[in-house]
């Protein structure tokens, strides 16, 4: 009995031995298992690596490469001779004859074409695009605004005169084939400011599908000789590049006044801009699908020859609005206005003759800000009293000399 019992303890120790070393094993080849998948995760990332440092090291390599090339000439095509050679009129100033690189197409070197050329040979060695001032460029609206002719009072005729002359040539010229007539180039708006003739514009430029290019005038004056009329031939070309497009000048007379025999040189200068405008309106070269809407407060100080048919084929007069428009502008301004119900806009409009819209806006604009004064959401009639008196009392000498007084 002893015997089994000691052999029976042996066994039994055994096992306890073997069932922890069993579990130290497994605990160990577990550790192992993690050890092996945290290497193979880390020679994952370190080949992920390794190829990210190899394409940096390759592109920086191009970009060495690239700052190493030696730089290149801006030049432009003055003519191209039978026998191959170009002549060149380099940024430096002299002509040059040169040759042109095989892989250049040279149908596409005509008179003006902008090129880049070695610095040491002078060979052309690319075809550039042609460049525009970031002053035209910049000058397209991409965004169209949000302004309909809906959001314009008492200008019915007005609007459907700039339909006629810009929207229906551009969307629907058939009309004027069958009828034989050739469309209108330009529509000129005049009327004192405040008036809506940039809002107007701001319509058309919303309602059609067409590109719309904006500049104010002023913009196309310069210091010196020749850019301004640079200016008009680029913009003219973006116009063309981009038709159908209408393009849109407003405060013409700051280039269109008329033309002195007596003028400093800042006022010449203004002149040949003024006459190169003249020549893109009615040149030579067809402006196509190009609507030209242009707007001003001083039409009779503007040349004659711009007044003409054939440049501005209708000129459109923007007038101060009567009482019938006045009501219907109140009725604009203040439909997204939270107002208190039964505010007779008639009377108010009645009280407020010889005002133009922009004043009737300022009107209602200054009537939200007695209501935000009172900490009130919503505006009263005395609101609009108080403005009026204000917009009245504030304008009296504005309006007594120009000859027209609010009643």
């Amino acid at each position: 009995m002893g015997e089994r019992e000691e052999t029976a303890e042996a066994g039994a120790d055994l096992s306890h031995y073997l069932a922890d070393r069993i579990s130290a094993l497994e605990s160990k080849n577990a550790q192992l298992v993690e050890d092996v998948r945290r290497a193979e995760s880390e020679r994952r990332y370190v080949e992920n690596e390794l190829l990210r440092l190899q394409k940096e090291i390759k592109r920086l390599r191009v970009e060495l490469e690239r700052l190493k090339t030696p730089p290149l000439i801006v030049g432009y095509v003055r003519d191209a001779l039978e026998d191959g050679r170009v002549v060149i009129r380099s940024s430096t100033g002299p002509d040059f004859i040169v040759y042109s690189a095989d892989y250049i197409d040279r149908k596409k070197l005509s008179p003006g074409t902008r090129v880049s050329m070695n610095k040491q040979t002078l060979a052309i060695m690319g075809i550039l695009p042609a460049s525009k001032d970031p002053l035209v460029t910049s000058g397209e609206v991409i965004e169209k605004p949000g302004v309909g002719y809906e959001d314009i009072g008492g200008l019915v005729d007005q609007i459907r005169e700039v339909k006629e002359c810009v929207e229906y040539p551009l969307t629907r010229p058939e009309l004027f084939r069958k009828v034989g007539i050739e469309p209108p180039k330009g529509v000129l708006l005049i009327g004192s400011p405040g008036t809506g003739k940039t809002l107007l514009a701001k319509a058309v430029a919303q309602q059609t599908k067409a590109t719309f290019i904006r500049l104010v005038g002023s913009e196309l004056v310069q210091k010196y000789i020749g850019e301004g009329a640079r200016l008009v031939r680029e913009l003219f070309e973006l116009a063309r590049e981009k038709a159908p497009s209408i393009l849109f000048i407003d405060e013409l007379d700051a280039i269109g006044a008329k033309r002195l025999e007596v003028a400093t040189s800042g006022d010449r200068e203004v002149q040949r801009t003024l006459m190169q405008l003249l020549a893109e309106m009615d040149g030579f070269d067809p402006i196509g699908d190009v609507k030209i809407v242009a707007a001003t407060n001083r039409a009779d100080i503007l040349d004659e020859a711009l007044l003409r048919p054939g440049r501005f084929d209708r000129i459109i007069e923007i007038p101060v609005p009567p009482l019938e428009a006045r009501f219907e502008i109140f009725k604009i301004h203040t439909r997204k206005m939270n107002i208190d119900p039964g505010i007779e806009f008639y009377s108010l409009a009645q009280r407020c003759e010889g005002a133009t819209g922009a004043d009737i806006k300022a009107i209602c604009t200054e009537a939200g800000m007695f209501a935000i004064r009172d900490n009130r959401d919503r505006v009263a009639a005395r609101d609009f009293e108080q403005a009026l008196d204000k917009a009245l009392h504030g304008s009296t000498k504005k309006y007594g000399e120009a000859g027209v007084m609010f009643a």
